[in-house]
């Protein structure tokens, strides 16, 4: 594998199932494999659980860790070609990229939309070019579209709690106070729609995920309808799509608090469990009583990152 972007470069999810849980079971098994091996991980944004998920997973696997965050320490970089650099960007992606791929076997890369150009986003201009000049494998530790590592530790963590052979997982758009990326429902549509689950996407009308990610999954617009019987609620807000409207790319075009999953909310489910990707705002999209619930498992999901992580590190090493 030499690169990580979407469900499809992890191959069968069972296997990768299979190994997940493998590796849960002993997480320093496969030490040797990244013996004298350097990852480095570029962040262009903030992290918490994907910073530290992965630095343990690689260190876990016997790699080495260089962390360059790139708003603080670091050269301004460019990224647009073209462009006469006479501002406040020092060096452009296109020489540093290069030099990064000099001192390390792998790079991680974190870049969020920038949620005003959708066709630059949606071409992952960024990542790419990472891709292309860096001459070493490359994964998404989220990007401007998908955020694939938070997914498959999604799809970990309800094997692990469903209770029936295929569960009802929904998929909830609740509101927020500011414009967030499609990222994560993106990806987690993606990966539900690999896996064998009844998958159901709720959010208001005109808030569609772009047709790519909603694949075969069920869009409802009434709420409550959705919610009814499913045995695991992911609860995410995205800002506007730009599907229907291009124009509303990147906005908020609703603040509907009804949306907000609290109790009630969860009665509607089948004793549904709770989840979501973290950082969360309580009282916008979801209430203290719901996160703080016996159904909620959004720490043994963040848990699961270092699980998710350490599977694709261990399949890129094998490729070397």
């Amino acid at each position: 594998m030499k690169s990580f972007i979407n469900v499809s470069d992890i191959g069968p999810l069972d296997k990768a199932m299979a190994e997940a849980f493998e590796i849960k079971n002993d997480r320093f098994k496969y030490q040797h494999l990244g013996k004298n091996k350097t990852l480095m991980m570029i962040f262009f944004n903030n992290s918490l659980r994907t910073r530290l998920s992965t630095q343990k997973a690689a260190m876990n696997l016997g790699m080495n860790v260089i962390v360059l965050d790139v708003n603080a320490g670091a050269w301004k970089l460019e990224t647009e070609r073209g462009v006469i650099m006479d501002g406040d960007k020092s060096e452009h992606l296109l020489e540093a990229i290069p030099v990064m791929g000099c001192y390390c076997d792998m790079i991680g890369v974190r870049s969020f939309a920038g949620l005003t150009d959708r066709e630059y986003d949606y071409a992952e201009t960024v990542l790419n070019q990472f891709i292309k000049y860096s001459g070493k494998p490359v994964f998404a530790m989220e990007t401007a579209t998908v955020h694939p590592l938070q997914a498959f530790a999604d799809l970990i963590t309800i094997e692990e709690y469903k209770q029936v052979a295929r569960p009802k997982v929904v998929l909830t758009w609740a509101p927020h106070c500011r414009a967030l990326p499609q990222a994560v429902p993106n990806s987690f549509a993606q990966w539900m729609n690999a896996a064998d689950v009844d998958f159901v996407i709720t959010h208001p009308e005109g808030y569609e995920l772009d047709p790519k990610f909603v694949g075969n999954a069920r869009v409802e617009y009434n709420q409550k309808k959705a919610f009814e019987g499913a045995d695991f609620i992911y609860a995410k807000n995205w800002s506007n799509p730009g599907v229907t409207n291009l124009a509303d790319y990147g906005k908020i075009t609703s603040k509907d608090m009804s949306w907000t999953v609290d109790t009630e909310h969860m009665s509607w489910t089948n004793n549904g469990k709770f989840m979501h990707c973290l950082p969360v705002r309580r009282g916008l999209i979801v209430t203290d009583d719901v996160i703080e619930s016996k159904n909620s498992i959004v720490i043994p999901e963040a848990a699961n990152r270092e699980i998710s992580c350490s599977v694709v590190i261990k399949r890129m090493l094998e490729a070397m």
